[in-house]
């Protein structure tokens, strides 16, 4: 059991000392270069289609708020009729 315990502290000790990390790199003028592009498209959707998707869904989600808002009020402001 020590030994398990012994190795465990010398993986765990190599792991965050370690100096060969991953290496990514610099992306900023890629996305740059993509987002001044004169293409046509709005700024909100030259990402993709990624991007098409989110704006589609929140504009839906917006709609879908509005239209339960406005129920909700005019529900509050018509009265009930009491039979």
């Amino acid at each position: 059991m020590f030994r398990h315990l012994m190795v465990l502290r010398h993986v765990s000790r190599r792991t965050i000392s370690s100096t060969a990390r991953r290496q990514s790199g610099n992306k900023v003028p890629e996305w740059q270069r993509t987002f001044q592009e004169d293409n046509g498209l709005p700024v909100h959707l030259k990402g993709g289609a990624k991007d098409a998707i989110l704006y589609r869904l929140t504009m839906g989600l917006t709609l879908l708020g509005t239209g339960s808002v406005m129920y909700q009020l005019i529900g509050a402001a018509v009265p009930k009729k009491n039979n």
